[in-house]
């Protein structure tokens, strides 16, 4: 055995050590809950020097999937982080790679996918990945997590196929356990052994194809390899198991079961679960009751014989899944259990329930109750357990409302005069009243009060927003911490019309329903009327969703995207986003001794919207109120009239931009101040700077700004110098091109 150490750790933590030891050579990545702590251990090992590990931050999960490819092609050691939602969105890309035949290795941390949306724990994600070509392990205990890692590469480069680690979502993953890792590196890298290449890409005296077009026969024959490679898996894993068993003194193999031997009545179970309901079969024997449990370490290639074998003896088996295969009368472990029994012909009775769905706490008692009721005769073959008696209001059919939460702000009670926009003679925009007071009549769409984190920008800016749009609202929120504080199930603080989708595709989901209003109203299933369409985004959605942003302009829908910019990932706890400063300190950004903070500019996406030719772009900031009233004015107007609309305002966020909440306004000035938030507008292709600092006398440096956040305060050292003399250049170059257009009609 080697020699190993201590670590008070939990699973997500356990992976990140895994992953420094084993020596990677690159990781693309995208933050989302509950993976992303193992990005930010990563990256705060590579600032304080201990791995030189690349990090490639993508704008997506589908990039980060792209990014990993591409570097496992080359011929590095790659590893990927996801879960949920950002894993069903690369998920067109996980075949391409299973089917080239190129090793990395993936955590998958199991969450609840959407919609609703939830972040908390189940396993809808991982079954998406059954059919993918990827081995799977699943780890129930932190320090599997760890020794699955190691195992997982050196499966992936022993039979050619990338591998998944998976385990639960905040249960594995967060919750802290003693754990054992092994000392020196070394032994972990000599475990996995040198990296082999039988086609190396780059030997350029020997060119490769990769990923050729295939018809028949070909095709087919490359699936039977893919299929003979998982075969291979299954034949190598015990080996592996073993090897590392001799290593570390903890065996594994593909199934794991306990009480079982004799057992009457087993329970089936995945991940975390396991040890639970460890407790329920003890107290079950202490009754004189034969229980007994198996879970499976391997969910591709699936254990069919081991499971058998676990199981074969038992009148009764109960497979509990933490999703269901809707329609199939079982979640997809009851679906592989059966199989699996049958071809083997044993007739044994099989039950399954669907539990813990969106983390649903998941209790010794519980595990003893579904004991009882696969034992019932009278129970049915399948159900949802957590709906009938324990949780009835699970069942999702309590008493509609009596009435709505708010009356509904009709065209009547919102226009009132507030705001007037009509045409100049020159064609553009021309904005009369909006003046603080007048707006303040407008009946606000959002309820009072907001669960938001104390001096956040969003409601303010939001309500500056609506303010000065008189017409009737349909909102739509990307996912993001303005969504999350505003919709907690059962309550809502809309009294519009609002929709919800993901990152990637808000812009998309708001011109289809854009749409399908102007048809409806066209063909008088409607009344018609002005309705504004707003999408609001922010925390990072216009990297995400800035492809869908993009072509929803480009084709030119009549609605609104305004991003409440807050620089960062903040609704998953401040990661770096393409609007982060550079140089600012992040979750994904961290400053020490290899690394000061996010290494490269910010990202200028009004100027990107500006390029697709669209009626109205607007920056604007609540340091300066009557500015952004008359541009949301604007911006309602061209989106009523003519097409798409892209409004922008920098968002304060105290808690990660550590600084005060009652200064906000101030550090919003600044930015403004110091030209790294110009307030401007591009009408019809011409730019106007609304507000130049320089002739109003109150410029000052970037680095006055950056020292009012904690996040940036560390620039002010004599040794990031460089770093903000670039930021500042960058920054003046940005400001003197908006003022060369801004002076010249055709620019």
């Amino acid at each position: 055995m080697e020699k190993q150490v201590m670590e008070y750790a939990s699973g997500n933590e356990m992976a990140t050590i895994a992953i420094k030891q084993i020596g990677y050579d690159l990781m693309g990545y995208y933050p989302i809950t509950p993976s992303t702590q193992i990005a930010e251990g990563l990256d705060t090992m590579k600032a304080g020097g201990e791995t030189d590990l690349i990090m490639i931050a993508a704008e997506g999960e589908h990039s980060a999937a792209g990014i990993c490819y591409g570097a496992s092609v080359g011929g590095g050691r790659v590893i990927n982080a996801t879960s949920a939602n950002g894993l069903l969105y690369a998920l067109e890309q996980f075949p391409v790679q299973s089917g080239t035949r190129y090793p990395m290795v993936m955590n998958v941390v199991c969450r609840t996918i959407s919609g609703p949306l939830s972040i908390k724990g189940d396993h809808s994600d991982i079954m998406f990945m059954l059919n993918a070509g990827w081995p799977i392990l699943f780890a129930k205990t932190a320090q599997e997590v760890y020794d699955f890692n190691m195992i997982a590469l050196k499966l992936a480069e022993a039979v050619r196929l990338p591998v998944i680690v998976a385990y639960d979502g905040f249960f594995t993953s967060h919750q802290k356990r003693r754990c054992m890792r092994f000392e020196q590196e070394e032994a972990v890298r000599d475990f996995i052994g040198a990296k082999k290449e039988e086609y190396p890409f780059l030997d350029l005296e020997h060119p490769i194809t990769v990923g050729s077009y295939m018809n028949e026969p070909d095709l087919i024959g490359n699936r039977y390899q893919l299929h003979l490679a998982m075969e291979e898996a299954d034949r190598k894993l015990p080996e592996f198991f073993e090897t590392y068993g001799k290593m570390s003194g903890r065996s594994y193999d593909k199934a794991e079961g306990y009480c079982h031997e004799d057992a009457d009545t087993i329970l089936i179970l995945l991940g975390s679960s396991y040890e639970t309901a460890r407790e329920a079969v003890d107290e079950l024997r202490s009754k004189g009751k034969k229980a007994g449990i198996v879970t499976v370490h391997a969910l591709r290639p699936f254990p069919c014989e081991q499971v058998y074998e676990y199981c074969k003896n038992a009148s009764c088996l109960l497979v509990a899944d933490r999703q269901d295969s809707y329609g199939a009368g079982g979640g997809n472990l009851s679906i592989e259990v059966r199989a699996a029994m049958q071809r083997y012909g044993s007739t044994v009775k099989i039950k399954s329930l669907i539990y813990g769905l969106g983390g649903l706490d998941f209790f010794a008692e519980d595990a003893v109750r579904m004991a009882e009721w696969a034992e019932n005769p009278d129970t049915p073959d399948f159900g949802y357990y957590g709906v009938d008696g324990k949780c009835p209001e699970a069942a999702g059919g309590g008493k509609k409302a009596d009435a709505p939460f708010f009356a509904p702000l009709t065209a009547e009670r919102t226009r009132i005069g507030a705001t007037s926009v009509t045409e100049s003679g020159e064609g553009f925009a021309q904005v009369s009243g909006g003046t603080l007071n007048a707006t303040a009549a407008v009946p606000k769409r959002l309820a009072p009060g907001h669960g938001a984190c104390p001096g956040c920008g969003i409601p303010v800016n939001i309500n500056l927003l609506l303010r000065a749009i008189e017409d009737p609202v349909v909102l739509l929120f990307q996912t993001g911490c303005g969504m999350i504080v505003t919709t907690a199930y059962p309550r809502t603080s809309f009294k519009v019309p609002y929709l919800h989708n993901l990152f990637q595709n808000g812009a998309a989901t708001l011109s289809g329903l854009a749409e399908i209003c102007y048809r409806k109203q066209k063909k008088g299933e409607i009344p018609p009327g002005d309705i504004i369409f707003v999408m609001v985004s922010g925390d990072g959605g216009m990297d995400i969703g800035m492809g869908s942003a993009l072509g929803t302009a480009l084709r030119g829908h009549r609605l609104i995207l305004f991003e409440y910019d807050n620089g960062g990932y903040m609704n998953t706890g401040y990661q770096l986003s393409y609007s982060t400063p550079r140089g600012a300190r992040s979750a994904t950004s961290h400053v020490g001794k290899n690394q000061y903070g996010k290494t490269f500019f910010h990202k200028d996406m009004p100027q990107m919207m500006a390029a697709t030719g669209i009626p109205y772009v607007a920056t604007m900031a609540e340091s300066n109120p009557v500015d952004f009233i008359k541009k949301a004015a604007k911006a309602a107007y061209y989106a009523k009239t003519t097409g798409t609309a892209y409004v922008k305002a920098l968002s304060a966020c105290p808690l990660n931009w550590n600084d005060t909440p009652a200064t906000e306004r101030k550090v919003i000035a600044s930015a403004v101040d110091c030209c790294f938030f110009p307030l401007y507008e591009v009408e019809k292709g011409k730019t106007t700077l609304n507000y130049n600092p320089e002739q109003a006398g109150k410029k000052i440096l970037v680095l006055d700004w950056l020292s009012m956040m904690g996040r940036t305060r560390h620039l002010q050292k004599e040794e990031y110098r460089e770093v903000v003399e670039e930021l500042q250049s960058e920054i003046d170059r940005r400001f003197a091109r908006l003022k060369a257009k801004s002076e010249n009609p055709i620019l």
